[in-house]
């Protein structure tokens, strides 16, 4: 591991432990079987009790782990035949977001979804996984071409935010997002929505309008980072753990507020551990929600979009 996060420090510590002892036997004639089995029943109640039991920081911190898998690797364990598409046809390519078309269990569908870096050079390479508006149009030119062919969409959302830059809103950042989400309430066919890792923003929804929204287990949905919340309200972004603690934004407290579906569980220590297991969970997801979703009409899919949505929140209407 490359890196660890501050609070499974002791779980990582065991596990090295562990690993050093069973070198130890390997390397001499001592048998350390027994302490090993010991150590091996504390690091399996230690990790139950650190991961089974992470804070709402903790899970933001898993959500921006440098590690996390991203859009690519998803397509990578759940499609075949997949071939990228690029540009909006009006401006150029962002290549942080990642579309294209393929099979989900030799069935043809789109795949879209927002792709950040692992390193320095690929994370300057994909703007940090923040789109361009040139990035949402394209990925509105692939769910139209999805409609027109009969096609479920499949969007992954990973993005701290569209890109704030002076070029993005020169070229109509927020009227890109506003047209997606305009266009995306009104798809004829299934779109299913996953968020992978951080769903921020007006940058998240431009992807995240659907039938189905699934959040993986330690990944997060916010209108705003804990780091902006803090600085907004109490004018010191240093208070971002005690921000995200109140904000709401993770898989479990969204799910209560029904802002999302389902909880996808991660792998006990974050998707990256593995990642062709979390893919087998999250296809099980994305395979019964596309069996439910395509027995519906295409009048029935845009009502029960519309009810979905109108249900998120409390309000109170006012007859003037």
């Amino acid at each position: 591991m490359k890196h660890v996060l501050e609070f499974e420090k002791p779980v990582i510590e065991l596990r090295e432990k562990i690993t050093e002892l069973k070198r130890l036997t390997e390397e001499s004639e001592m048998d350390l079987s027994e302490e090993i089995t010991t150590l091996e029943k504390r690091l399996e109640k230690l990790e139950k009790d650190v991961y089974d039991r992470m804070a709402p920081w903790d899970r933001v911190q898993m959500a921006r782990h440098p590690e996390r898998p991203t859009t690519l690797d998803y397509i990578e364990y759940l499609f075949s035949d997949f071939l990228e598409l690029h540009g909006d046809r009006l401006f150029g390519d962002d290549e942080a977001i990642v579309s294209g078309i393929a099979k989900f269990n030799n069935q043809p569908v789109t795949v879209i979804g927002h792709q950040r870096g692992k390193d320095t050079k690929e994370n300057i390479k994909r703007n940090f996984g923040m789109p361009h508006p040139e990035g949402y149009r394209k990925a509105l030119r692939l769910m139209k071409q999805a409609e027109k062919f009969n096609r479920p969409i499949i969007t992954f959302i990973d993005t701290k935010g569209a890109y704030p830059g002076k070029a993005a809103e020169e070229r109509g950042q927020s009227e890109a997002i506003a047209r997606n989400l305009v266009e995306m309430a009104g798809l004829t066919v299934p779109v299913i929505c996953v968020v992978i890792g951080e769903g921020g923003s007006g940058g998240a929804l431009g992807l995240g309008i659907g039938d189905r929204i699934y959040m993986l287990e330690n990944s997060t949905y916010s209108v705003i980072s804990p780091e902006g919340a803090a600085a907004l309200l109490w004018k010191d972004s240093n208070l971002a753990q005690k921000a995200a603690e109140t904000m709401k934004i993770t898989a479990q407290d969204l799910k209560e507020l029904k802002v999302i579906d389902e909880v996808i569980p991660e792998i006990r220590g974050g998707a990256h551990r593995d990642i062709e297991k979390q893919a087998e969970r999250m296809e099980e997801y994305i395979q019964n929600a596309l069996i439910e979703l395509q027995q519906k009409s295409e009048e029935l899919l845009l009502e029960e979009r519309f009810d979905k949505y109108k249900k998120i929140g409390d309000y109170t209407q006012l007859n003037i």
